[in-house]
């Protein structure tokens, strides 16, 4: 008799779960068509992340690591010089990683318009494994779960048998090339094993030469941990520092807002499939990469700041700054406050003087100093606990990143529970990450602020 009511209350809840997640869809669709504008414009106030919990939903918080780098084509096989540890930083531990590149392959025209040669991907998927890893004691050549690596494949639902219990802290989940733009998604195994991961895809948007070619552009992965959603996007724009230019870096944020979709099936993965999750349609959307916006500032005056530190009145030139403020795209967006130097360009490898400058140097491209790496989120929820550069001198960019605090909604399940801060677990080290388990009831309301 138990057992029966056990299974009915458990019917019950599937049932209503699966009616919630999809009232959310269809009203996260209606807002995306209605509310949205092509480049991320926010007509109304609307808030993400307000959730009706019912009894066995709780709110979990949840840390993301978000990185950008432009590696200058540049590859990390054979080199002493890049070392992933400082900008990773392994230490300051995240249940997620997100990692985006650019430039990892040259720009040249044999790889923009040849086919698409995946070593590369490989050979920075295995030193990020490596560097994750490496202080659990783990080989260089990490287990994964079978990534998502191609847009007509998905994961409707991670496999629990596909979580190996082994020492291997995270998992490679997702990860999408396109020519030079590459983006690698790592979880937490533990996360895995208290949380189901849904829906992992990836989505790739060319916007370079002619508007269709592959220097140009984003790659995407979008995913669910619990009944919550993702989306990183990791973004090269156009380069240029000329008037007008921030114009056509401005309409390729349009073109990938149009033409980034994750195609989903239906519940219990069948074979009807439902209309396509946008980037807007997402309960947390992470933006990051080379997005190439500039300062509204003559070069020396420009170097004075940086020589004087003063981020403050540097910032009020920059290009992104006042597109964030004034709506010309990503209207509601949010960024960190930059306390730190422009990443770029600096002059050659292992060094630390800017690009040009008075008098230049021969062989050298006058570029003013500008912060073209930038991370930006959008969504109720988040908070951003770090935002810095990191000081790797492989590249003539600097390494950026950003740690980010959020929740997720899942249901309870009893398996998952985290043990109680007097008993140890190695399998789920949970209390040494200090958090916070919300269990809610029914006719309560909770707002991710």
């Amino acid at each position: 008799m138990e057992r029966k009511c056990r299974t009915l209350k458990a019917k019950r809840f599937e049932s209503w779960f699966l009616g919630k997640q999809k009232r959310a869809d269809l009203f996260r669709r209606s807002e995306t068509s209605e509310v949205r504008t092509d480049d991320g414009r926010n007509k109304n106030d609307f808030s993400i992340g307000s959730l009706e919990m019912s009894p066995g939903v709780i709110s979990e918080e949840l840390r993301i690591f978000v990185g950008t780098w432009n590696v200058a084509g540049r590859s990390p096989v054979g080199s002493l010089d890049v070392d992933l540890a400082e900008w990773l930083n392994p230490n300051d531990t995240a249940d997620i990683y997100v990692i985006g590149f650019q430039e990892i392959v040259p720009l040249k025209t044999a790889t923009v318009i040849g086919a698409e040669d995946q070593t590369e991907a490989t050979n920075w998927n295995l030193l990020i494994g490596k560097t994750l890893n490496d202080k659990y004691g783990c080989p260089w050549l990490t287990p994964t779960v079978h990534p998502v690596t191609n847009e007509n494949y998905q994961y409707n639902r991670v496999p629990s048998k596909q979580i190996s219990k082994d020492q291997h802290r995270y998992k490679l989940m997702a990860s999408k090339k396109m020519v030079g733009v590459f983006i690698s998604v790592w979880i937490r195994r533990e996360l895995l094993e208290r949380h189901e991961v849904t829906h992992v895809q990836v989505c790739s948007v060319a916007c370079g030469i002619m508007g269709y070619l592959g220097n140009k552009g984003s790659v995407s992965v979008s995913l669910s941990v619990g009944g919550t959603s993702f989306c990183f996007i990791a973004a090269h724009l156009a380069s240029g520092e000329k008037k007008g230019d921030e114009g056509r870096r401005n309409c390729q944020v349009s073109k990938i807002f149009r033409r980034t979709f994750f195609p989903r099936l239906s519940e219990g993965g069948g074979t009807g499939k439902l209309q396509p999750l946008s980037i807007l349609g997402h309960d947390r959307i992470f933006w990051f990469g080379d997005l190439n916006y500039r300062l509204y500032l003559e070069d020396n005056l420009a170097r004075q700041l940086i020589k004087e530190q003063d981020w403050e009145a540097l910032r009020k030139f920059d290009q992104l700054r006042r597109e964030l403020e004034h709506g010309g795209v990503f209207q509601g967006w949010k960024e960190g406050k930059i306390e730190f130097a422009p990443t770029y360009k600096y002059s050659a490898y292992n060094c630390n003087r800017y690009s040009g400058g008075i008098p230049c140097r021969a062989g050298e491209k006058q570029r003013t100093p500008a912060w073209c790496d930038r991370i930006l989120w959008y969504g109720k929820g988040v908070r951003q606990l770090s935002y810095f550069r990191s000081e790797s001198k492989f590249s003539d960019h600097r390494p950026v990143s950003a740690l980010f605090s959020t929740h997720i909604v899942a249901k309870k399940c009893k398996h998952r529970d985290a043990p109680s801060p007097d008993k140890s677990n190695k399998n789920c080290k949970f209390s040494q990450f200090n958090r916070k388990t919300l269990y809610v009831c029914s006719e309560e309301k909770i707002s991710m602020k």
